[in-house]
């Protein structure tokens, strides 16, 4: 992470991560949050440029004062480090607490002959998301950056074994875009970030947090292009052992224009990631310039 941008992959090699799997395997997580908020997010904070980027989150954007900012940033980074952590215990076999409001909404969805989109940001923990939000009627198609870490990637493949699940990797050459199109037209589900640029440079400037910021063109083209039904997904972590996951209908008009389409639902997913961002406001994630200005 980065004031130039986003680095688009998990820390460390290979080596460490199955390292830090085996260990996870025999200790409770919290040992490793208290050694992380004590040891490692200090060191991180001093050395790293995400301490400013996210101080000036709190302070621009969530409207805190000076100490209250700092204070935020410290416990951001280490929530931040909590979620790095349950991802690969998740890895070692351990289980959370899920609690899912909104879940009728995924499973009428789930049992309709027509796919659908679900629309995730870097909020929270949403890779918690794919192992627990499945269906046994539709199969989850969870769009991945292709450039991750090999040893994350292999994990998540054995995480969706048994899931009806399968990730799609996203290319430069563009040729994700087949496959989303394939399984949206054999009415499968499609899951796919909505808050940062990847690939198509594409975009659409809306107001977020007392700001502009720029949102990927991509999804909402994607589901407005067959008229699909979206959902917002937020997997936000509430204690040590327990996450709530927010599923939320986003509505557009499928009988406007495509232009006003994309626009509509954009601002729908904008003004809900919004809610859940003031909820959660050190469960933000995007440790680079994400702003373009304020309003």
């Amino acid at each position: 992470m980065t004031n130039q941008g986003w680095a688009g992959t998990t820390y460390g090699n290979e080596w460490m991560h199955r390292w830090l799997i085996r260990l996870l395997r025999h200790i409770d997580v919290r040992i490793l949050y208290v050694f992380t908020a004590v040891f490692i997010i200090p060191v991180c904070l001093l050395l790293n440029p995400s301490r400013g980027i996210a101080y000036r989150y709190f302070r621009r954007h969530i409207g805190c004062g000076r100490l209250k900012a700092a204070w935020k940033t410290y416990v951001g980074h280490c929530l931040f480090g909590t979620t790095v952590i349950d991802k690969f215990a998740m890895y070692a076999g351990k289980h959370f607490h899920m609690e899912v409001e909104g879940y009728e909404s995924f499973s009428s969805l789930a049992a309709a002959k027509e796919g659908f989109v679900m629309l995730s940001s870097h909020i929270g923990n949403y890779e918690i998301a794919g192992y627990t939000l499945t269906s046994k009627e539709k199969r989850l198609n969870a769009l991945v950056y292709a450039g991750e870490k090999a040893s994350v990637m292999q994990n998540r493949s054995k995480m969706f074994e048994g899931r009806n699940t399968r990730m799609i990797a996203i290319r430069p050459d563009m040729s994700h875009l087949f496959e989303i199109d394939l399984a949206l037209q054999g009415g499968e589900i499609v899951s796919m970030p909505a808050d940062r640029i990847v690939g198509s440079q594409k975009c659409i400037e809306l107001d977020f947090l007392a700001g502009k910021a720029k949102f990927p063109l991509g999804p909402f083209a994607v589901a407005t292009g067959r008229s699909l039904d979206v959902l917002a997904v937020s997997v936000m972590k509430v204690s040590s052992r327990g996450y709530k996951i927010y599923v939320t209908p986003l509505p557009y008009d499928k009988e406007a224009s495509r232009q006003q389409q994309i626009r509509q639902l954009a601002e729908a997913y904008v003004a809900e990631l919004e809610r859940r961002v003031m909820q959660y406001p050190t469960q933000w994630y995007n440790y680079f310039e994400f702003w373009t200005a304020k309003k």
